[in-house]
């Protein structure tokens, strides 16, 4: 006898044990089957208080308990308050006149619906049994994929149905690179196999959010010319147990039979974190799924020279994913697909710039210079709300006040134009503004102003735009003291102008708190404290790291890391009520200027105030310049003279002694 066989055997007999259980308690139970004699007589005897009849089916209660009429259980001392009788309104004469005339209470139902729910009940039962039968069954044979339920939700795309190549990626070329090797090794295996090389089994793409992770796996699609698989970590989250891991077989199998393939997993944080992170421990049903991808990528069944499958995933947490899934033989490389400098931001405005009607005036490498940590998502939304400002404006083509506009909607928010504002909180929010403006352009490590509005954006009455010129990956101690000041300024300039603070600084006094603790216990810019980190940053919960945030210094130095982050604001505060002190007039000009025109441009900025003090040093920086290149072209000049008239033959005795003597 066969497996399957003696389970359906099983599962026969214990159906057939549970439908006699209901029988009997359907039969046997509080309610007693009478014959029709039996309550003809119960009814002439005054036994009988109510019925209720439904078709040909009588059930009803009795006056007071009855003895049961089966002598087995009425010698076991069984009553019933309960009974249930049948008859035939075709043979039987309707009991309702005896009914009435012992004055039983009738009631009469409609039972159009019982026999349904009797064969409902009936059938139930064994359904619920078959049922259990087929998904135990699929579960030993190893599928577990009864219903569907453990079958992969990938989808198969070919290289046909994908538009999307290398071309239409830009400002992560690093990344490309690394990427086209293995479309590379897929296309021409031979030259690799030659020279005994191993493509990497896996390539884990990790980067902010936004920054192409996903179109790279679409142009590699696009590019490999093999069968592309895409899931998400998520699609492998299920509610019942074991069907996460039966999806990455099932994934695997299919991937298997066409391979050379590609395998695109996207957000695999959401099944691949750190094991044994969850509180109390234990295995659960993420962590099961994750044994499973990580045998199926690397496990005993792998043999060398098999057709590969190529597993690309892409994460923005790499912290929290589990070690065994980053070693080699799994994920090989980790490309970093990191936020584009600029020459990477106006390739990725050329890209989405196709197809859109840009006027002759509009700079893209000045909008690249105006958008420093864009990623590029921002960058494509941005040329999108540029659009979408221009369709509202009625115009044929994208302008470059367009693509401003949308940078300050971006960046800023969108202009609430509807909010009515009294004078008063304008004015003191245009001197606000015009704090933090003039203390940044009295600083030359500061980060020029761009842009200063008095107009309402998102959740800011106004805002000071500080855009740097280019690109920076570290910022000295200078410049963070530069931009403590910058954000004093404008609680400063309300406190010199109206001689009180209002709540318009909190966010700028937050902002600063942050940077002072940083340099304080991160950067070692102290020296009070000296160069020493102290505290670990404080993670969430159930990420692969502590839960709480472990303090690994003393009281003392508690309060000396405190005093000294009170200090350097401080001194941050004061330093920027001396420039504002000293360029009163200027805040005062400044201040009638945005009254007026709400909106004030650095362009204008400089035509009211004059260059700033960073323009100012970058002009002597290049004038110094100047002048050095200028002295080493002479120098250069003088000493291919010199030279020339070394080597010259008319040269004499006499003239070389001379030029010895001087």
């Amino acid at each position: 006898m066969s497996k399957y066989l003696r389970q359906l055997l099983i599962f026969l007999i214990l159906g057939g044990i549970i439908l006699l259980i209901l029988d009997y308690m359907g039969g046997s139970g509080a309610s007693e089957n009478l014959k029709f004699s039996e309550f003809i007589d119960a009814v002439t005897s005054n036994k009988v208080a109510s019925v209720t009849i439904r078709g040909d089916v009588i059930e009803g209660k009795f006056a007071s308990p009855q003895p049961a009429s089966d002598p087995a259980l009425a010698a076991a001392n069984r009553t019933f308050s309960e009974f249930k009788t049948t008859f035939r309104s075709a043979v039987t004469p309707s009991p309702e006149e005896l009914l009435l005339k012992h004055k039983v209470k009738v009631t009469i139902e409609d039972d159009s619906w019982g026999d349904w729910w009797m064969i409902i009940f009936n059938v139930l039962p064994l359904v619920i049994l078959v049922f259990f039968f087929i998904m135990i069954s699929r579960q030993a044979s190893g599928a577990n994929q009864g219903f569907g339920f453990g079958r992969s939700k990938h989808k198969a795309v070919t290289s046909d149905k994908i538009t999307v190549t290398f071309d239409d990626v830009a400002g992560v070329e690093e990344a490309k690179e690394e990427l086209e090797e293995i479309v590379d090794y897929l296309k021409y295996p031979a030259k690799y196999k030659a020279l005994g090389a191993r493509i990497p089994k896996g390539v884990l793409l990790l980067g902010s959010p936004g920054t192409g992770k996903t179109l790279l796996g679409r142009a590699v699609a696009g590019e490999a010319g093999v069968p592309f698989y895409y899931i998400s970590g998520s699609d492998f989250v299920e509610m019942f147990v074991g069907v996460g891991a039966s999806r990455v077989r099932d994934l695997f199998e299919q991937a298997k039979k066409t391979a050379p393939c590609i395998v695109f997993m996207d957000e695999i944080d959401a099944v691949g974190r750190q094991r044994g992170t969850g509180l109390g421990g234990g295995h659960d049903e993420r962590e099961q799924t994750l044994n499973q991808l990580l045998v199926e990528m690397d496990g005993f069944d792998s043999t060398p020279n098999s057709s590969p499958v190529i597993v690309l995933a892409a994460t923005n947490r790499p912290d929290v994913l589990d070690p065994a899934l980053l070693r080699p033989g799994r994920f090989d490389r980790q490309v970093v697909v990191d936020r584009p400098d600029i020459a990477g931001r106006t390739a990725i405005l050329k890209v989405h710039s196709r197809g859109k009607p840009l006027d002759e005036h509009v700079d893209l490498r000045e909008l690249a210079q105006r958008t420093p940590g864009f990623s590029g998502a921002d960058l494509e939304n941005l040329l999108n709300e540029a659009a979408l400002l221009a369709a509202r404006r009625k115009e044929d083509v994208i302008t470059m006040a367009d693509c401003t506009e949308a940078i300050d909607r971006v960046m800023m928010g969108p202009e609430r134009k509807s909010r009515i504002i009294s004078e008063k909180d304008r004015r003191v929010t245009a001197y606000h503004e015009g704090g933090h403006a003039l203390v940044a352009r009295a600083i030359p490590q500061a980060d020029p102003v761009r842009k200063i509005t008095i107009l309402p954006r998102g959740q800011a009455l106004g805002v000071t735009s500080l855009v740097p010129d280019q690109d920076r990956y570290n910022k000295t101690r200078s410049e963070m003291l530069a931009s403590l000041a910058v954000f004093m300024g404008g609680r400063v300039a309300e406190e010199v102008v109206f001689g009180e603070i209002t709540t318009g600084a909190s966010n700028d006094i937050e902002r600063a708190t942050e940077i002072a603790r940083d340099m304080v216990c991160r950067f070692g810019m102290s020296d009070t404290i000296g160069p020493v980190n102290y505290g670990h940053k404080q993670s969430q919960v159930f990420l692969g790291r502590d839960i709480s945030e472990h303090r690994n210094y003393s009281e003392n130095t508690s309060q000396a890391i405190d005093a000294e982050v009170r200090r350097i604001l401080t001194e941050s505060y004061e330093r920027a009520r001396n420039i504002l002190q000293d360029h009163r007039q200027d805040l005062d000009k400044l201040t009638d200027l945005l009254m007026e025109k709400e909106l004030v441009e650095a362009a204008e900025l400089d035509e009211l105030l004059g260059p700033s003090a960073r323009d100012i040093l970058k002009k002597e920086e290049q004038e110094r310049e100047g002048v050095n290149l200028s002295k080493e072209d002479n120098s250069s000049t003088s000493n291919e003279v010199a030279e020339s008239k070394l080597s010259s033959p008319e040269d004499t005795s006499e003239e070389k002694a001379t030029k010895a003597e001087n």
